[in-house]
């Protein structure tokens, strides 16, 4: 079944992997497929203390013995769905680990496929996903390994290439509290870059195929399940262009119910929020959508208190809240916030909640400034004052902003125009370059802040254009 792919194997199941974290849950394994009537995997004796227990399979089309070590512990509280058996272990599956700071193709990552991948994993597929192991134990044991690899995996068998396509592995991995967040930018009008923190992996997405007038209008962009979404103007409409992490390609098609742009939004999981903008005649409104990535459709919510264009958008506390904006009568710079409640679909008008601006730009027309840089962590709410260089944090007790440090030295913009500055897992990051004439470069710089007052750790420089289009991350 895996002629000719067993470096990938060997990459997911590490040989030199310690196997005494947790055999009752192999065992436990074992004895129901045991019960099941499958004959059980053979497992060397531990008659020599010297060495580590092995799991040895017999690959049977290939006529050949792969000794692989499996460290095995299942996520707790998870459930085997045929057996509705908890176990309150969690699990860990030994992989091999990528060079750090290569620069390669999206399709490494995603499910693109040549010819011969493709014949090969159809020719040699089979009713279970892993030998010996049920199809939900087997998806147990995928949704852990880093999707960096689901691009390899998804070229073993057809099985492995359809609960990867079809997002269903992606959905385990939400129902289950399984995450990774890749960083997705763009510092060309067209073109997209991801970068993965943990194997400190650059990734080119396919360029998006759309008009000048597209490639020169106002676009917002928004992570949501696993997609991408970017929002523009063509010549006579708004426009909707999806790329999906599934198949590594970009789509359009969708249409809000209200079209708009210049909005706040923020996702949750699969579902995400956008609030307020602008219509196609550039009347600022008060009108709010919920998008549902599993169905991709989007859901008139109640409208807001007020109706406000540049505004943004952050989950917090199980609630959406949108910040900022420009609004009212004159157009006028809004420091209030509101708060969407989904349980009883009801908005709260929040006084001075936006960080405000800085006094050196309070002279500056509203529109010149950018919507207010702000980002959630563990249900904390932090602002990048682009202007002063300083990391601000919401006190929701006191409903003030406090300084808590420094921004990177090199994180420079226009007022506050090519900074991004968002939430990437327990981290904060800020993404952009010093002010450079020809060729510059971007860099990415993290801090955690639940490690004490802002020290910002670079975690990528990339040559590049200095001046950030669009952003956002994707957890999945």
């Amino acid at each position: 079944m895996l002629e000719g792919r067993c470096c990938v194997v060997s990459r997911l199941f590490c040989s030199t992997c310690e196997t005494e974290n947790d055999w009752s849950y192999m065992k436990y394994m074992l004895d129901l497929d045991i019960k099941n009537g499958k004959r059980p995997m053979k497992i060397d004796s531990a008659e020599d203390e010297h060495h580590p227990r092995k799991c040895t399979k017999m690959l049977e089309s290939c006529h050949i013995v792969e000794t692989v070590c499996i460290s095995l512990q299942h996520p707790k509280d998870a459930v085997l769905p045929e057996t509705d058996q908890k176990i309150n272990e969690p699990l860990n599956v030994c992989q091999g680990v990528h060079d750090g700071g290569d620069s390669i193709d999206s399709s490494d990552s995603g499910i693109q496929q040549s010819d011969e991948e493709q014949h090969a994993g159809d020719s040699s597929d089979s009713g279970s996903l892993l030998p010996r192991m049920n199809r939900d134990s087997s998806i147990v044991c995928l949704s852990r390994c880093s999707r960096s690899d689901y691009g390899s995996l998804a070229s073993l068998n057809r099985s492995f290439r359809e609960i990867i396509r079809n997002g269903e592995v992606y959905r385990w991995r939400r129902l289950n509290g399984i995450m990774e967040h890749w960083v997705y930018f763009s510092c060309a009008l067209l073109e997209w870059e991801a970068y993965d923190p943990i194997r400190q992996r650059w990734m080119h997405l396919p360029r998006m195929a759309s008009n000048d007038c597209f490639m020169c209008s106002d676009k917002e962009s928004l992570a949501v399940g696993t997609e991408l979404l970017v929002f523009g103007r063509e010549l006579r409409s708004h426009v909707i262009y999806r790329y999906s992490l599934l198949t590594n390609s970009w789509s359009s098609g969708m249409r809000m119910n209200a079209p708009r742009c210049l909005f706040g939004s923020a996702s949750l999981g699969e579902i995400a929020i956008l609030a307020g903008g602008c219509d196609s005649e550039g009347r600022i409104l008060d009108s709010a959508e919920l998008y549902n990535s599993e169905t991709q459709t989007f859901e008139l919510l109640p409208s807001m208190n007020k109706p406000r264009k540049m505004c943004s958008g952050v989950f917090m506390d199980g609630k959406f809240y949108v910040v900022g904006g420009i609004g009212g009568r004159d157009s006028k710079l809004l420091t209030c916030g509101e708060e969407y409640n989904l349980q009883t679909r009801t908005w709260t008008d929040i006084p001075d909640m936006s960080p405000g601006r800085s006094s050196r730009g309070s002279e500056m027309p509203a529109a010149t400034e950018a919507p207010p840089l702000i980002a959630v962590v563990d249900n904390e709410l932090y602002a990048a004052d682009y202007a002063d260089m300083e990391v601000k944090r919401y006190d929701k007790e006191r409903k003030l902003w406090i300084t808590v440090g420094r921004l990177p030295e090199r994180a420079m913009s226009m007022n506050g125009w090519g900074l991004a500055f968002r939430a990437c897992g327990n981290m904060l990051i800020v993404i952009g370059g010093p002010r450079t004439h020809g060729e510059g470069f971007i860099e990415l710089n993290s801090w955690v802040p639940s490690e004490g007052p802002p020290q910002w750790r670079l975690l990528a420089r990339k040559r590049s254009g200095n001046f950030v289009y669009n952003c956002a991350v994707m957890g999945c």
